[in-house]
């Protein structure tokens, strides 16, 4: 039997925030009536002209800077020639030979195991209108017809091409999740799979493993969301491993991923760059990146997430939460916030990566509209330290936090969770329990460590979860093992 590996590149779009479209002054804003903010420029009317956007080459910099690429001195705008509905001039201005940015790479992480992922090419073009197919579950081809909006006609995107790097499906997804962070702590894009800001376009071949030679690629286009991509792709694997092995060969063509089945389906076959007609675009001049606005460029970049992840990892947070604090909005302004008023780093980034970001998905909103602040965070590490919490009481007292019921001292006493911190309460409590479980007691005296944390949870139940464990812990040893 064959031994198959996966080849798999990823074409990955971006929509840059700018005040107006890539080429003309209509102004970018999400959700707006349809076809409201167009004019001749982005609706490809005759006798039109370019103006190409100095905000938007700014950004596309910013982004090729951090993904270590080579910059391109002199760039080029092309026309991507093709008929679809939702373009309005029947071209798209691209970057075709000469991408302003180019060889660069991305640093992964996959269960320890660290992947260079090469950056083929990170190139400006213009975004399309956007095709609402009505009836037929939103299927082209199932419609009863179809309404067409431009506003999105010319919005700046920028493409990332990578190198046929990737090897699995959680490989792709930590890609998707590593460039995303880079785009939004670079803020020039909101990065939005769900609203389209940014969105994902997976080619995938497979060939037997040892073989150089790559094999027939498959295109899946549009896919909005992580998990969607990581499904994705190990769906293609799997159906283009199980056609081969079955004596079929994989076509090269494009292919529409299905959320609800979990499966790719065939859309139409996949086209070559020479079917798309690239000649440099007649009414825009060439861009020139000079040296001074490259070093101003270098100068002005934020510190990147592989960069902050190991700062928070030498404060003492581990891997997977470091990841979670440079990837989800919001997140990682508390956690520095709180840093800088002398927070306990472990403690803290464990809460936000844990019970934080699970209210923010259970209550369907953000960290901004939680009653949460970083004194917040800092106040309730002071109570966990200084033994008036416990760690479980402290969860709890955070989630009250969280509610709007106050600050963690007010939720902390309102629920009654303050430890006992009289020892002679704790002390009655443990004897009592002691006397009421000798056989407990007798084996310890013998050496069996073991009935120990029973006894604990039985001083705990008793105190209602107010003791200190340790404490309670610490009390058992000494009365059982003198």
């Amino acid at each position: 039997m064959t031994d198959y590996e996966a080849v798999i590149g990823i074409e990955t779009h971006v929509e840059l925030m700018t005040d107006s479209k890539m080429f003309c002054g209509c102004p970018v804003i999400f959700g707006e009536p349809p076809n409201t903010t167009t004019c001749p420029v982005c609706l490809g009317l005759p006798g039109a002209m370019p103006v190409p956007n100095a905000k938007a080459m700014e950004g596309i910099l910013k982004i090729g800077t951090a993904l270590d690429c080579e910059v391109a001195e002199i760039s080029y705008f092309h026309r991507k020639n093709y008929f679809y509905p939702d373009l309005p001039k029947n071209y798209q201005i691209s970057q075709y030979d000469v991408p302003i940015c180019h060889d660069g790479s991305i640093a992964i992480d996959v269960d320890g195991a660290p992947t260079m992922i090469g950056i083929t090419r990170v190139h400006m073009e213009e975004d399309t209108g956007k095709s609402i197919h009505m009836g037929g579950g939103g299927r082209i081809h199932d419609a009863e017809y179809s309404l067409l909006d431009f506003n999105r006609s010319g919005v700046p995107l920028v493409e990332i091409v990578t190198e046929p790097d990737i090897r699995s499906a959680d490989q792709a997804r930590a890609y998707g999740a590593e460039l995303q962070r880079i785009v939004r702590t670079l803020g020039v894009s909101d990065a939005r799979l769900e609203e389209g800001s940014m969105r994902f376009d997976a080619n995938i071949s497979i060939r037997p493993v040892g073989q150089e030679e790559l094999g027939i690629r498959a295109e899946v286009k549009n896919v909005n969301s992580l998990r969607s991509l990581q499904r994705a792709v190990a769906f293609e694997i799997e159906r283009q491993i199980a056609h081969v092995e079955a004596g079929g060969t994989v076509v090269q063509e494009t292919r529409h991923w299905n959320e609800e089945s979990g499966k790719t389906t065939s859309m139409r076959s996949k086209e070559e760059s020479e079917d798309y007609r690239y000649f440099q675009e007649p009414d825009l001049v060439p861009i020139e990146v000079s040296a001074q606005w490259r070093d101003a460029i270098v100068a002005g970049l934020p510190e990147l997430p592989a960069a902050q992840r190991a700062r928070y990892e030498a404060l003492g947070v581990d891997n997977r939460v470091a990841g979670v604090l440079t990837s989800t909005e919001g997140i990682g302004e508390l956690f520095e916030e709180a840093m800088e008023a002398g927070g306990d780093a472990r403690l803290i980034g464990n809460w936000l990566s844990g019970e934080v970001v699970a209210w923010t998905r259970n209550e369907n909103k953000a960290v901004a509209e939680a009653h949460l602040e970083a004194a917040h965070l800092v106040e309730l590490a002071g109570l966990v330290a200084d033994s008036t919490l416990s760690a479980s009481a402290a969860k709890q007292v955070l989630g009250g936090v969280l509610a709007g019921e106050g600050t963690p001292t007010e939720v902390a006493e309102a629920r009654d969770l303050v430890q006992i911190s009289d020892s002679s309460v704790i002390e009655a409590e443990v004897d009592a329990v002691l006397a009421a479980q000798p056989d407990a007691v007798a084996s310890i005296a013998g050496g069996d460590m073991k009935p120990i944390g029973f006894l604990v949870g039985q001083v705990m139940r008793a105190t209602g979860g107010k003791a200190d464990p340790k404490q309670v812990s610490d009390m058992i040893r000494a009365k059982t093992t003198s």
